[in-house]
């Protein structure tokens, strides 16, 4: 099962999918996804969506995860007004041998 959190395009599925396929040839694959939104420039859909929304194409929906913002939440925006994403955390680091 291939996971995303929002499905747009499907240029990012697109993306990942090319990548599972370099490794093999999965007898199948699925897609989930927090939220569909629409909007599709490939074809490619969800198997399980959390959450449909109906968006205009200039908004901007953002998922915000407990773990990692202190509250689950899913966020319709207008372009320029989302918060800016927050940096990657540093990988963690194998001790040397």
């Amino acid at each position: 099962v291939l996971v995303d959190d929002v499905l747009f395009t499907g240029r990012t599925v697109r993306a990942a999918l090319d990548q599972l396929i370099d490794f093999g040839r999965p007898a199948r694959i699925e897609l989930a996804v927090l939220v569909d939104r629409g909007h599709r420039e490939l074809p490619i859909r969800a198997d399980y969506a959390g959450k449909t929304m109906t968006t205009a194409h200039e908004e901007v929906v953002q998922v915000l995860l407990e773990e990692e913002d202190g509250r689950d939440a899913v966020l319709l925006l207008e372009r320029g007004s989302a918060p800016r994403a927050k940096p990657p955390r540093p990988k963690a680091r194998r001790p040397r041998r």
